[in-house]
């Protein structure tokens, strides 16, 4: 039976500028990195509230990395999604959908990570974040 989600896995072709995105511009922790016994080159991430991580992948051997328009995307939680989309514009990757307010307050909006991924970000509504 499952118990928990340990990771999710992204297979790239520019295995150094998507993990410079993942830690310049998203803020994730790189907590380990090394070659699989078949030879992938893995590096994983991890949020600072999260303990689920996420594996980035460079495997030649798989073939090309083909990423379909719409079909997967990460969402990640912020605090001031203004601030995060200027701190991601200043590196290169402004927003590319967003942002768009809901009914109960919170703030939703999109970037495009290296070679076509989709990053959402979510700021929750005021009623919903954690008191000190």
């Amino acid at each position: 039976m499952l118990t928990k989600l340990l990771h999710t896995r992204y297979r790239v072709s520019d295995l150094e500028k998507t993990a410079t995105f993942y830690r310049e511009v998203l803020g994730l922790e790189e907590v380990r990195r090394f070659t699989s016994p078949r030879g992938s080159q893995l590096i994983f991430f991890k949020a600072p509230e999260s303990a689920e991580t996420i594996e980035i992948c460079k495997f030649d051997a798989s073939g090309p990395v083909v990423v379909g328009p719409d079909l997967t995307h990460l969402a990640f939680e912020v605090d001031d999604l203004e601030s995060f989309a200027r701190h991601a514009a200043s590196k290169g990757y402004p927003l590319s959908d967003g942002p768009h307010y809901s009914a109960n307050g919170s703030v939703i909006a999109f970037l495009d990570a290296p070679e076509g991924y989709e990053i959402e970000l979510i700021q929750p509504a005021p009623s919903a974040r954690k008191s000190p």
